[in-house]
């Protein structure tokens, strides 16, 4: 059926039209199990208990208990609903379903049975496989790969997504964070899972024995912003914001980024961009350019000051080219 990422999943979940089968993939397991509890809110709280079921396919090491598992899953799939709309079952290591270590007459027809499941889902069921890591050019998941939506997780797309992955994360250590607190560790690391993990970690350690980790704590602990985007800056320079412009160049030089790189930056803007958006301005940006450069060369400044006064002027002279388109 195709892929989606955790946060387009979410949308469906919210407006209440899921598809029938997901498979969720990822190293993340924090991420993936939050996902997939999510799927719950498809049912109302007081019929979960009915309608809610969790099934762990960890232990179907042999054919026998494979057999066994596969017709459970199929059992709970296909019963209907009740007092609801719609059942979820959610199965957790789905990996032993779908590439299993052990080859046996009862483990080809429990297979042969999932997948006539897959192909023939029950509509009126969400069934949402979880799984670590599967061989994509096994059988069984190319069967997924064309009849369920594959859900990669791990990867983050923007800070709502960084934001509920500190959430979740802290929930999952039986912590509290003040929702601030939550966004402010987004802003400074970004979608970069590694550095959330991090500094999440060192938070916990930190907040060790508190009720609540706060933005105190978060301040003490956490490095500065992250740089969501290399071309921010330029792209800010692009629309004349030159306050935007300033605060990526911040972050750029916070993250260690040498001031001969970031010319090289601005000059690569105002040869390739300037012609078009500021024809008039090309012969300026560039000897403002050459001028930067030579200051920097000669260390006439700090190189902090120098760029910044560079960005200044590079703005000014869109903003004055805009005006006049």
């Amino acid at each position: 059926m195709g892929s989606l990422t955790p946060a387009a999943v979410r949308k469906q979940i919210a407006a209440g039209t899921p598809d029938a089968i997901y498979l969720i993939l990822g190293e993340d397991e924090v991420e993936k199990s939050g996902l997939a509890g999510e799927f719950a809110e498809l049912v109302d709280e007081g019929l979960r208990a009915f309608n809610v079921e969790r099934i762990h396919a960890g232990d179907l090491t042999t054919g026998d208990k494979l057999a066994d598992g596969v017709a459970s899953l199929v059992a709970a799939v296909r019963t209907l609903p009740m007092m609801a709309p719609r059942r979820v079952v959610t199965v957790h290591q789905a990996e032993t379903l779908i590439a299993p270590k052990r080859e046996s007459d009862a483990a080809t027809r429990a297979l042969e049975q999932f997948e006539a499941l897959i192909k023939n889902p029950e509509r009126q069921t969400t069934l949402v496989l979880v799984a670590t890591s599967v061989d994509k050019r096994g059988k069984m998941f190319k069967a997924l790969q064309k009849h369920a939506t594959i859900v990669e997780c791990g990867a983050l797309e923007d800070l709502a997504d960084a934001e509920r992955w500190v959430r979740t994360r802290v929930a999952a250590a039986e912590a509290v964070i003040d929702p601030t607190a939550a966004r402010l560790v987004a802003q400074r690391a970004g979608v970069d899972v590694k550095r959330l993990r991090a500094d999440v970690d060192r938070l916990l350690l930190y907040a060790l024995g508190q009720k609540q980790i706060t933005v105190d704590d978060v301040r003490e602990v956490t490095g500065p912003a992250a740089l969501q985007d290399d071309w921010a800056m330029t792209n800010a320079i692009e629309a004349g914001q030159a306050a935007e412009a300033l605060r990526q160049l911040a972050l750029m030089f916070d993250a260690g980024a040498p001031a001969e790189k970031i010319l090289g930056q601005l000059g690569w803007l105002v040869r390739t961009k300037f012609p078009a958006l500021a024809p008039g301005d090309v012969r300026p940006a560039i000897e403002a350019l050459f001028r930067t450069d030579l200051d920097l060369k000669r260390s006439a400044g700090d190189p902090r000051v120098l760029v910044e006064r560079l960005i200044v002027e590079l703005c000014a002279g869109k903003r004055v080219a805009a005006r006049r388109w």
